[in-house]
């Protein structure tokens, strides 16, 4: 069993930064993809920005240029540094992770993921 736990959220106006981070405990060895998904009020939850174990992310088109995600394997830790935060970004957001998978590591692979933290909301303002 995996546990995460997101931090960071907050509120912001337009244009201002944020960083979430993702605390992963239990047997986090067997973790493989980690990823930040969001779901805004009335709306579908999202895929934002997925991150393989050693090499290799995914960023969703809408946060590209403007997100970044990272991990740090050793302190068993992902982050999500959002710049030129809109409005739009407004939403709670997601920290994921699951095990090896024949499924690419990717973020619109939402449902192939195994943990969820309890999420961190996000409120960007005009």
């Amino acid at each position: 069993q995996v546990q995460l736990a997101e931090s960071g959220g907050g509120s912001v106006q337009s244009g201002g930064s944020l960083r979430l981070s993702c605390a992963a405990s239990g047997s986090t060895s067997s973790i493989a993809c980690m990823g930040w998904f969001r779901q805004a009020p009335g709306k579908e939850r999202e895929g934002v920005a997925t991150i393989q174990r050693y090499v290799g992310t995914s960023i969703a088109d809408s946060v590209k240029g403007r997100f970044t995600i990272s991990r740090d394997n050793a302190q068993n830790m992902l982050y999500l540094q959002m710049n030129s935060l809109k409005p739009e970004d407004t939403a709670m957001y997601y920290c994921a992770a699951r095990g090896a998978s024949p499924y690419s590591c990717t973020y619109d692979r939402g449902p192939t993921f195994v943990y969820w933290g309890q999420g961190a909301q996000v409120n960007v303002s005009s």
